[in-house]
């Protein structure tokens, strides 16, 4: 007990000390903001203060009912492994929809200035009806029109979405307004065509692999409902646990396993491009 209590004691130590950092420096730590990056940015720390309470309160549940320090240390990896692989849908979800919406947006400013509007008059107009993902983004550039010039605010713009396929749409609007290009209908379009087409794509990819995703699901359960079986109908079998030679070997077993889901989760993201745009921001 005393080795479990000097782990939780560290670990308090440790976020009493990043949250006293994050009160000085005037960091948010949890919010309720959404739709906009620095949202997202609480929110995510938000998060991080949970999966550590819910890896220390499992942790001292395993400890109590078992005595292993392995299974508290397992316990605890575990609450900060399996909620990122668990959440890989809505992170795909997200994606896709922002992916969508870039599109949805090129094609309204495409069928505004097609009635002889300008692209500040466009921009100004789609900012009630852009789609939800980016509709914060728009806002800010709609904004920002009174007393930036259009190029630059494209450009932070696209730095505010933090997304590829958005670069494109950037770098075409801001062509067009540096050099005076009229005829943008054919090329929103275009660009709508290709984050429409790189949305479904990566439909086809999350398909694609649902099967190996729901592979390890039921490995995992499995395993898992096996060990909770013999924890509660059959102590006798894990004696041999009780030992330091096998909290060694429980450690080594479950960290492998729990590695081998978090490099399942990896291996299913998708890659993005680097964006040209930012990169051109920090070498100007």
């Amino acid at each position: 007990m005393t080795a479990l209590l000097m782990l939780v004691l560290g670990a308090g130590v440790g976020l009493g000390t990043w949250l006293v950092a994050a009160g000085l420096t005037g960091r948010h730590v949890v919010s309720l903001s959404v739709g906009t990056k620095q949202g997202s940015g609480r929110r995510a720390s938000g998060t991080l203060i949970v999966r550590v309470a819910a890896a220390l309160a499992g942790s001292l549940a395993v400890y109590a009912v078992t005595g292993w320090l392995a299974g508290a240390v397992l316990v605890a990896l575990g609450a900060w492994v399996v909620p990122r692989a668990m959440g890989a849908r809505s992170r795909h979800q997200v994606e896709v929809d922002r992916v969508e919406a870039i599109a949805a947006w090129a094609e309204q400013l495409r069928d505004t200035m097609a009635a002889a509007n300008g692209l500040e008059h466009a921009i100004g107009a789609s900012a009630v009806v852009a789609p939800a993902p980016i509709a914060g983004a728009v806002g800010r550039l709609a904004a920002k029109l009174d007393h930036v010039r259009l190029a630059d605010a494209l450009r932070a713009f696209a730095d505010d979405v933090d997304h590829p396929a958005c670069d494109f749409v950037v770098a075409g609007l801001v062509t067009a307004a540096e050099r005076q290009a009229r005829d943008l209908g054919p090329l929103l379009s275009q660009l709508a065509e290709c984050a429409r087409d790189e949305a479904q794509m990566r439909a086809r990819v999350w398909a694609g692999r649902a099967r190996t995703r729901t592979s390890v699901r039921v490995i995992s359960g499995c395993v898992a409902l096996f060990a909770l079986g013999l924890m509660v109908f059959d102590r006798s079998y894990l004696a041999p646990y009780d030992t330091a030679t096998g909290q060694a070997a429980l450690l080594v077993i479950g960290a492998v396993f729990a590695g081998s889901v978090a490099a399942m989760e990896r291996m299913g993201r998708i890659q993005l491009p680097q964006r040209f745009v930012r990169r051109r921001l920090e070498h100007a």
